[in-house]
């Protein structure tokens, strides 16, 4: 069911874009649509328990990066995403083992006590968010392009509306 549902998705897409149209962006939400992938889709190394992030849709492009830890500021020099990395991600997967902390809550801004405030997306064990291009942040602001920084936590720390599962 999962197959068909992303290949009219994408006639659609397809459709819209030939006429010069564009399907709206839609705010995070709980059930997975066309463009949320299977971990296939987006996994180079299977269930290794990292998160990915790359420059374009569809997995594709530069890899901008992998983690199995937490990284509170992709535009610095520490952690598996540096400099240009910031406000760069356009796909996402989160290839984490199932238990505890294994649902990446990507943020607007960078780690702090106030990162939660300004906006958040999480993806769960197993999925990948093969176009930010049709998410949003809890505060309504698109998520393309807009990740600065991200942290493993349990799926109960995470909002209901800004989590993205299989």
């Amino acid at each position: 069911m999962r197959t068909t549902a992303r290949a009219t998705a994408t006639a659609v897409a397809v459709c819209l874009t030939a006429l010069g149209l564009t399907m709206p962006a839609t705010v995070a939400r709980a059930t997975p649509g066309a463009d949320v992938g299977v971990l296939a889709d987006c996994s180079p190394h299977g269930t290794d328990g990292k998160m990915y992030a790359w420059v374009n849709a569809n997995c594709s492009g530069t890899r901008l990066g992998s983690d199995v830890g937490n990284d509170a500021n992709w535009g610095n020099n520490l952690g598996q995403f540096r400099g240009s990395d910031d406000n760069n991600a356009t796909s996402v997967a989160n290839n984490g083992h199932v238990g505890g902390n294994d649902v990446v809550a990507f943020y607007r801004t960078t780690g702090g006590a106030d990162a939660w405030g300004r906006g958040f997306l999480c993806a769960g064990p197993g999925v990948s968010l093969v176009d930010l291009r049709g998410y949003a942040f809890t505060t309504g602001e698109n998520a393309n392009d807009r990740i600065s920084s991200h942290h493993w936590v349990t799926p109960g720390a995470c909002d209901r509306a800004a989590f993205i599962s299989d």
